[in-house]
């Protein structure tokens, strides 16, 4: 138990260095040609995962020896989630892209015909 216990203590020391070793663990030119529609639909889903991830860890931490199933389970991916969110962002500030709004309606696809009503009958 007291290995565990250490181990626990000496995997959460990489807690910290997760901010500036994130972005290597994920593929720098993976946004480069992302539009704004697509980056605010991937920021969104990187945000998501990235708060269900949290949610996993702190759970974990909770039962005996959660500190080491916390940082073997879920850490590599959690870092890998944060470095693809953190580049996500810098290319959508690169883009200058703005958030949609919530009330906005999309662009309909496509040419639109007028509503054409059937002749009435004689």
């Amino acid at each position: 138990m007291a290995a565990l216990v250490a181990a626990g203590f000496a995997l959460s020391g990489c807690a910290g260095m997760s901010e500036t070793v994130a972005p290597a663990f994920a593929d720098p030119a993976k946004y480069e040609l992302y539009d704004c529609k697509q980056l605010e639909g991937e920021r969104k889903a990187l945000a998501a995962r990235t708060a269900e991830l949290q949610k996993l860890m702190d759970k974990a931490e909770t039962g005996a020896g959660g500190a080491v199933v916390s940082e073997l389970a879920y850490r590599n991916d959690y870092v890998a989630v944060r470095g693809s969110a953190q580049l996500a962002e810098d290319a959508w500030r690169r883009n200058r892209c703005r958030e949609t709004p919530p009330d906005a309606k999309p662009a309909p696809s496509g040419p639109q015909r007028p509503d054409i009503k059937p002749a009435p009958k004689r």
